[in-house]
């Protein structure tokens, strides 16, 4: 049986996938998906740039505001809720086009990737957090190496969550996440995608996007929308309040620096970001990317995207 279509928008922080994936969706007869680590918790929209109903243009929108900012969503879930979906618009007749910026989750959704299992947070977690308090990461850096000597030169000794993840898995299961991971990786995707990168040609014009988005978002209320979270009991250390635009603005609420500082701080978080996100998909040599250039709308970029699909028996 053939794998069902798909089609994906991706690239860097400010690029337009939110714009170009309802063009998509509207000249394809489809409906999105977004695929952002953050745009999944409610009352973050602003921050997110979570599409507004003025953007969606009534093209629906899945996985936007599902969850509440006081949960930790791990990418094995998101991929659960978001697959439902998929799979949803595809028993509909519709094409899903799967919208976002977070490279991990993504590919993993078209994988149908399963992850090691493990209980994040749970009684192991506890006690190898207890031991890099006691001892640092060293000792359980060795214990990697033991046990699990790939993933322990795959991973540098700073990388301290990734470590404790491969250790609980470890130890919950007997069996190192490496080879979980390429048992994985053999087997055949859940998913035929068409996948479609945006980015700027100049990078200068990405800098100053993301520098003018930063400002319409604290002009449409992000402190506000910060101040309310944290007065609502989410945990200053919530998963939800680390993202980028939040983490940055909670020493204002303290008074311990001024918004045009935070606001500095934000857009050079975010510039740091994209470049993250473009070193990630860049090592995807499926994606057809798409160079914007200075000052033009998203038109010539589905024109492309048009003629790559139709080439491809899209009908």
């Amino acid at each position: 049986m053939p794998q069902p279509r798909v089609l994906c928008v991706t690239g860097p922080t400010a690029c337009g996938k939110t714009e170009f994936g309802v063009l998509l969706a509207r000249a394809w007869g489809g409906e999105v998906v977004s695929v952002d680590s953050m745009q999944i918790y409610r009352g973050m929209s602003i921050g997110t740039a979570a599409p507004t109903p003025e953007e969606t243009a009534g093209i629906p929108h899945h996985m936007v505001g599902v969850a509440d900012p006081r949960e930790s969503w791990s990418a094995a879930r998101f991929v659960q809720e978001a697959d439902r979906c998929v799979q949803d618009i595809l028993s509909r007749g519709k094409l899903p086009v799967l919208v976002g910026g977070t490279g991990l989750y993504l590919d993993a959704l078209i994988a149908g990737r399963t992850f090691a299992p493990g209980s994040a947070g749970g009684a192991v977690r506890a006690q190898l957090e207890r031991a890099l308090e006691t001892g640092g990461i060293e000792p359980l850096l060795d214990e990697l190496r033991r046990v699990d000597p790939e993933s322990a030169r795959r991973l540098h000794p700073a990388d301290r969550k990734r470590i404790l993840r491969a250790l609980e898995v470890y130890r919950e299961t007997g069996k190192p996440i490496s080879q979980h991971n390429r048992e994985t990786r053999a087997l055949p995707g859940r998913y035929a995608p068409i996948r479609f990168g945006l980015t700027f040609r100049d990078r200068e014009e990405m800098k100053r996007r993301i520098g003018l988005r930063v400002d319409a978002m604290l002009a449409a209320g992000l402190l506000e929308e910060v101040r309310a979270l944290a007065a609502s009991g989410v945990p200053r250390d919530a998963t939800a309040l680390q993202a980028i635009g939040y983490k940055e603005l909670l020493p204002v609420l303290d008074g311990t620096a001024s918004l045009a500082e935070a606001a500095e701080e934000v857009k050079l978080r975010s510039r740091q970001y994209a470049k993250r996100q473009l070193t990630w998909l860049r090592r995807n040599g499926e994606i057809h990317w798409i160079l914007r250039e200075k000052g033009e709308d998203l038109r010539p970029a589905l024109q492309i995207a048009t003629e790559i699909l139709t080439a491809q028996g899209l009908q």
